[in-house]
């Protein structure tokens, strides 16, 4: 696993005792039903990854900045304060 990969896994998983894997998480960040289920997962990546991290991580996995960007907007919302990646 590259060390981008590691770093975020490491912040998404332990805090959560989530088990996912990178190619899981890269998914579960483009698809906009990880919102309407509240993914922890997905949450913590948006909220508690470095935005420089986070991005560094989509461009490794290739996953649409775009899809990230629609399911960043969906969590702020639930939310109540704007993430990052939601601009």
């Amino acid at each position: 696993m590259a060390s981008v990969a590691a770093k975020v896994m490491s912040t998404v998983s332990a805090p959560y005792g989530v088990l996912v894997t990178a190619a899981q998480l890269a998914e579960k960040i483009a698809d906009l039903k990880s919102a309407d289920s509240y993914d922890c997962s997905v949450f913590a990546f948006l909220s508690e990854v470095s935005p420089k991290l986070q991005q560094s991580f989509i461009d490794e996995m290739g996953v649409s900045k775009d899809a990230v960007t629609q399911v960043a907007k969906k969590f702020s919302v639930l939310a109540g304060f704007q993430l990052p990646l939601a601009v």
